[in-house]
């Protein structure tokens, strides 16, 4: 047999998730942010039980989470992106799955390989969309997880797209506002508005310097946008069947300016690099908000339903790919 303690590595990969999750909700590495600490003072500081702790910190000193030494706790690197001050914090993901609901979605995977159905839907009774908004601790988790993912990718999609001959962009479904602000810090010479539903969207931009600039608007991207020279989408389409992502695109495509673009920033099936990322991103569409990953042929297909027309695919240095069309 060909490697058994790495395939059991992978069969037993849901108890790091489990032990990553608890750490990043108890806050540990925040607490550790200014330096070692025993496990009593921290199991004192976050109101846990110290043997527990003991046992969990154990567990992630061993994958190189922590690190301990003379019976003193620290971060390593990785400890550090669970820090809650980091713009590109892992801390808001790892808190995702805090959520009973989201566990029992993934075990509830065979159900969507058996019969191509959203995971989620079939065993809760309603959509993710539904769930959270019910839930306001954990919207306030996914938005921040949504901005700390945005962070990561946005300097490199602004940096990327010349959006020299444009002058008004729309972030469609921007949540906290992150690409939007990126965008319009590295582009002076634009205006922007973030556009999402009314318990996600940001009300006002983080920098202070862009508030003339900026605006936000609440509604649904399947029923109007505001008229714009440029439309932004960054992680839209992936979480919507085929026939939602036409409505959305015909949303764009009704409502935008002569000459204007539409931009999808997606992670692209097929592209070389990221194929791990990607394929279970693709399983993780199906789970949970039931859309998909696509290659650059679909997407194509889907901007040509929709009235649009695939112009260009542009790299960014990072995951995602800016996908073009007008």
């Amino acid at each position: 047999m060909g490697n058994p303690g790495g395939l059991q590595a992978m069969v037993t990969g849901f108890r790091l998730s489990a032990a990553l999750s608890v750490a990043a909700e108890l806050g540990l590495s925040d607490e550790l942010a200014a330096g070692p600490r025993t496990v009593g003072d921290l199991a004192a500081a976050v109101e846990v039980d110290e043997d527990s702790l003991g046992r969990l910190l154990r567990a992630l000193v061993a994958v190189g989470v922590y690190a301990e030494k003379e019976g003193l706790v620290e971060n390593t690197l990785l400890g550090e992106g669970l820090r809650s001050d980091r713009p590109d914090s892992l801390r808001p993901l790892a808190r995702t799955l805090q959520d009973p609901a989201l566990w029992a979605a993934w075990g509830h995977l065979g159900h969507s390989i058996r019969t191509g159905e959203n995971a989620f839907r079939d065993l809760h009774g309603e959509d993710v969309w539904t769930h959270r908004q019910g839930d306001p601790k954990q919207n306030a988790i996914f938005n921040d997880n949504m901005a700390a993912l945005s962070w990561s990718v946005a300097g490199a999609v602004a940096e990327a797209y010349d959006f020299s001959g444009l002058h008004t962009v729309v972030d469609v479904g921007g949540g906290q506002g992150a690409l939007l602000e990126a965008v319009l810090t590295r582009h002076e010479h634009l205006t922007g508005t973030v556009f999402d539903l009314p318990h996600v969207v940001a009300k006002e931009p983080k920098s202070s310097a862009l508030e003339s600039r900026w605006s936000a608007l609440a509604g649904s991207f399947f029923t109007s946008l505001p008229a714009a020279d440029a439309y932004l989408l960054k992680s839209i389409l992936h979480d919507w069947p085929d026939d939602r992502c036409v409505e959305i695109l015909r949303t764009c495509a009704a409502a935008l300016n002569p000459d204007g673009v539409v931009l999808v920033v997606e992670l692209v099936l097929d592209r070389p690099g990221y194929e791990v990322v990607a394929a279970f991103s693709d399983l993780n569409m199906l789970v949970l908000p039931g859309g998909r990953e696509r290659t650059e042929a679909e997407y194509a297909a889907l901007f040509d339903a929709a009235g649009l027309h695939l112009t260009r695919v542009v790299d960014t240095p990072t995951r995602m790919a800016l996908l073009e069309a007008r």
